[in-house]
């Protein structure tokens, strides 16, 4: 197992101590003391490798179904041996502009933590670090990485909504920008690509508000009663991402409805400039069409001035309804 476990090692009052490197010998040896557990960290398991670590934990089956296939929504389940969680970390490439997500899942019982990671996003390795300078935190078991995790990975949340919100600052400065300036892009493609980011966003962050208002409410086998202040406080951090991923979806949906108003706006300039050109051509072409008929009963064919006074004709309407056209707005 190897290649599948990134880190294994049992905790003892806080501090990591070196264990066998059987799974089922190193959580005897956790469960011996009464105050260790050990914590495996797997990374994209196959069913066989997951499956020989669901059977030394006594994994519930559906618990270890769900961590293999991955593509699951933020939960928490409790069964008669564990504590099942899934966490959907998400990540902000400034390179591209995208949202992605990734997937973490935890389990939690008797003396025992197993996370599985699915794709990118998962700063377990960050996380790991942080608790092992922590002893005060660590020395409460399997509740601190618990608590430790989804804190990461919310707090990651505001990070990523900033980022989000810069982008579309910036968006919304080409939307608004005057007639006279030059927008970059396609706007109406790169609002729609922004929805789409904020939308992954939400699929992630969204649905863990759930699970963590059972954790501050308490009663929650498997987690102390005492981490219930702390999980409020990551509950706190969440209520504030997602309140800013709602206000990101408002203002792209109303930036939207900005541009094609705009467009609107700009399409019936358009069309009133091209109808006064039109009119303005309109004129000399009726009065030379009149003239270009030749009757013999028009007198003013033999006027020595009848052309220059058809054309000072032709151009005076002209020049009336330019300037009335100017007047209007319509030029």
């Amino acid at each position: 197992m190897p290649r599948v476990i990134v880190d294994s090692a049992i905790y003892r009052d806080g501090h990591r101590t070196d264990g066998p490197a059987d799974l089922s010998d190193a959580l005897a040896e956790a469960r011996a003391t009464g105050d260790a557990f050990l914590w495996v960290g797997l990374h994209e398991p196959t069913a066989a490798e997951f499956g020989h670590v669901a059977s030394e934990f006594a994994l519930h089956p559906l618990a270890v179904e769900d961590a293999l296939k991955a593509h699951q929504r933020p939960k928490l389940e409790v069964y008669d041996d564990s504590l099942f969680a899934v966490l959907k970390p998400v990540v902000y490439e400034p390179e591209s502009d995208r949202v992605t997500s990734g997937e973490l899942m935890l389990f939690m019982g008797d003396s025992f933590v197993v996370t599985v990671r699915h794709g990118g996003g998962a700063p377990l390795a960050e996380v790991r670090r942080r608790l092992e300078d922590d002893p005060g935190v660590l020395k409460h078991g399997p509740t601190a990485v618990l608590y430790a995790v989804s804190d990461t990975v919310v707090d990651h949340y505001l990070d990523v909504a900033t980022e989000l919100q810069v982008d579309l600052e910036e968006l919304e400065t080409d939307v608004f920008a005057p007639s006279g300036g030059v927008p970059t892009g396609n706007t109406a493609e790169r609002i729609y690509t922004a929805k789409r980011q904020v939308l992954e966003f939400r699929r992630a962050a969204g649905p863990l508000a759930g699970p963590l208002a059972r954790l501050t409410a308490g009663s929650v086998p498997f987690v102390n009663e005492p981490a219930r202040p702390f999980f409020r406080d990551v509950d706190d951090h969440l209520l504030r991402a997602n309140e800013q991923v709602e206000g990101l979806d408002r203002l792209l949906t109303d930036m939207l409805s900005a541009h094609l108003a705009q467009m609107g706006v700009r399409q019936n300039d358009d069309m009133r400039k091209i109808s006064a050109w039109a009119a303005m051509a309109a004129v000399p072409t009726m009065v030379a069409g009149v003239y270009g008929m030749n009757f013999d009963h028009m007198p003013e064919l033999h006027w020595v001035w009848s052309y220059p006074a058809v054309l000072c004709l032709m151009a005076g309407i002209v020049m009336g309804l330019y300037r009335t056209f100017k007047r209007r707005g319509w030029m």
